[in-house]
């Protein structure tokens, strides 16, 4: 089997236009959308590998668009900032790399000016970047690679939609030392040399200010894109957080919170870098362990979710004792009933969710376990299940900068609608057999006071 079999041949390689490349084409095209990053890449190492053995030069073509569903100037204030990193880790390996904003972001009218041999994307499970990716591969003329690169084991070999955690870790740990390596970072034999009518913005280009994305939430600057910020948060974690996470990772007022959702969301940072340095770090088996959980596990099974799930982002895609118990309660009478501009204000009877609500509109991020908190509480607040699921969706997606997301949609789908769950009798007002969450359990794992305090005077 020669390279370029073997390349597309690998459970991380889908390949969605089939052929032979072409033997005149002068490069080989990464199509960057979800993974943002010129290091610890596996889209980008197959684009590599792949050039090496037509003996091409590597171009990566960034095209942000505006119509992306859900997404707002906060969440491209976020892109925006990782592009310099990603620029100057491409520069350094060979890579070439052209920036092409909307309107100019045809990925065909790109490959008609740069005549590539092949072309090669990342993957991503949401249905709106798949419709794109089977668009692309319809009007390509040439061979069309998609490559799992934001998971560590490969989502194809999990086969079909995981039921739970207890489903899923067996099979991931199973799979996992075959994939948890530290990356070759392959570099091409040939550098990228642009050709002179290939026109290209400079990676510091402030092409934002003319960007027509959606203004309904507005930059943060609580965190800063790119891969540079996103290592430095991995390292502060490791020096201030990751000792003691597996007993504090449920406080969202603690410093073991990682906050490096938002860079695994817009590949900034790779899983497997993050995983790997954790993996290795100096803190007690049993934190390494809860946070790989998490980080591995419970992330994957999401993706696992929105890969097999076409309704990851609806009350449909729940599980059918869920929805079940959900409709024989759909008419229980809900002790408080608030409008969407309540909610998305924050002005409820619960102080609580209000602070988490606040802290998610001023920051663009949420604690994962109010996270869950927050969405039950819609569940037990609005006129139906579908509502609150909708609401929650919205307001999830407008405002993290980590939204738009399968974790997020796992998490409002376990909240809401069993997903990942089981029946958790004895049955409840409006929520059935779905798992309850109450303050006073949420007394029981922090300090939901100095929470709150925190937030009011702006440090949380």
């Amino acid at each position: 089997m020669d390279v370029l079999e073997k390349l597309a041949g690998s459970p991380r390689v889908s390949v969605r236009r089939s052929g032979p490349p072409d033997p005149e084409g002068t490069c080989v095209v990464y199509w960057m959308q979800r993974a943002q990053r010129g290091v610890d890449n596996p889209a980008l190492d197959t684009a590599v590998r792949a050039a090496d053995a037509l003996g091409k030069p590597v171009v990566v073509f960034f095209a942000p668009v505006p119509f992306y569903p859900r997404a707002n100037l906060r969440h491209y204030a976020f892109l925006a900032q990782g592009v310099p990193d990603m620029a100057r880790a491409l520069a350094a390996k060979g890579v070439g790399f052209v920036l092409r904003p909307y309107p100019r972001h045809s990925l065909i009218r790109f490959c008609e000016e740069v005549r590539p041999c092949l072309v090669v994307g990342d993957e991503n499970p949401l249905q709106e970047p798949g419709r794109w990716r089977k668009v692309a591969a319809e009007r390509l003329r040439v061979p069309l690679w998609t490559v799992d690169a934001d998971v560590i084991v490969p989502s194809r070999l999990l086969l079909k939609e995981q039921y739970a955690a207890r489903t899923i870790r067996p099979r991931i740990n199973a799979l996992l030392p075959a994939f948890l390596e530290e990356p070759e970072e392959p570099r091409p034999r040939k550098r990228w040399r642009p050709p002179p009518d290939v026109e290209s913005l400079p990676p510091s280009a402030p092409w934002l200010d003319a960007f027509p994305a959606a203004r309904d939430a507005w930059p943060v600057d609580s965190f800063t894109g790119g891969t540079k910020a996103g290592l430095a948060a991995l390292d502060r974690f490791l020096r201030e957080g990751l000792t003691g996470y597996a007993t504090r990772r449920n406080d969202p007022s603690a410093a073991g919170t990682s906050r490096l959702s938002p860079y695994l969301h817009f590949g900034h940072l790779g899983p497997r870098s993050v995983a790997l340095a954790v993996k290795n770090a100096g803190a007690p088996a049993g934190d390494r362990e809860a946070f790989l959980e998490e980080m591995v596990v419970r992330r994957e099974l999401a993706i696992n979710y929105a890969a097999f799930n076409p309704a990851c982002d609806a009350l449909e895609g729940c599980e059918p004792w869920a929805l079940k118990t959900l409709r024989e309660h759909a008419a229980d009478p809900r002790p408080h009933l608030y409008g969407p501009d309540e909610l998305e204000a924050g002005e409820t009877h619960d102080p609580l969710w209000n602070a988490a609500q606040h802290q998610m509109v001023r920051t663009g991020w949420m604690h994962g376990y109010l996270r869950m908190y927050w969405a039950k509480k819609l569940l037990e607040w609005t006129p139906s299940p579908g509502e609150a699921f909708e609401t929650a969706v919205r307001l999830n997606d407008r405002y993290e900068l980590d939204g738009r997301d399968p974790n997020g949609y796992a998490g409002i789908a376990w909240a809401i609608g069993g997903k990942h769950d089981r029946p958790w009798p004895p049955r409840k007002p409006v929520l059935g057999l779905i798992r309850p969450m109450t303050e006073k359990g949420c007394r029981r794992k922090f300090d939901v006071d100095g929470y709150i305090a925190e937030v009011e005077r702006g440090e949380a």
